[in-house]
């Protein structure tokens, strides 16, 4: 009998392949006929799964997406909301082989989303995701931080915060060292349920 193919399962592994050649050779060579070769695959094969290029690179984008977000739901988060707000966060961080590799592999799709639009569409779907988590968090560490705390400046400063830490990992791997980012991160979110945020700059 010929060997069962789980379609959902194979789609998985042909845009983990397409991560593999992303990080290795980059994303121009991401092409179906060196995604098929990784994989271990004709190129018949893979277009039964994936018609076109641009299907195959959405989902492996989409991938990056619904793996983070598996990993924040599957959390089991203590009651303190800064602690629960670092345990989440730190999902979001480059801090394991796993999430480096995504990282690396969002960093590629984001920059060619620069020029594709259905790339475009689904890097925003992912920042506005971002964005929405850190606003939850920022509203409630407000509801036990300082009076006073402007929550939509407040998430602005952590989305920015946490977008530099995954591009300074993948850019500077040797100094955004896992141990790094989490001080950072940690500093940030001491200083925010502290005093609010820092107080406005004086002139003169």
């Amino acid at each position: 009998m010929p060997k069962l193919v789980d379609p959902a399962e194979r789609r998985k592994d042909l845009a983990e392949a397409v991560w593999r050649v992303v990080r290795r050779d980059g994303l121009d060579r991401a092409s179906v006929r060196n995604v098929a070769h990784e994989a271990g695959l004709s190129m018949g094969s893979l277009r039964h799964y994936f018609g076109t290029q641009s299907d195959l690179l959405i989902f492996a984008m989409r991938l990056v997406i619904e793996r983070i977000n598996r990993r924040v739901v599957a959390l089991d988060l203590p009651e303190d909301p800064r602690q629960a707000a670092e345990r989440v966060l730190a999902e979001l961080l480059p801090l394991d082989a796993e999430r480096r590799a995504e990282n690396e592999v969002w960093l590629a799709f984001t920059a060619r989303a620069l020029v594709d639009p259905a790339l475009r569409a689904l890097r925003d779907e992912g920042y506005d995701l971002l964005r929405d988590v850190c606003h939850r968090l920022v509203r409630e560490l407000a509801g036990s931080g300082p009076p006073g705390l402007d929550v939509d400046l407040q998430t602005d400063r952590l989305f920015a915060l946490l977008d530099g830490l995954a591009v300074h990992a993948a850019m500077r791997p040797a100094e955004a060292t896992p141990d790094r980012l989490t001080a950072v991160l940690s500093r940030h979110l001491d200083d925010l349920t502290a005093t609010g945020g820092p107080p406005p700059s004086s002139h003169g």
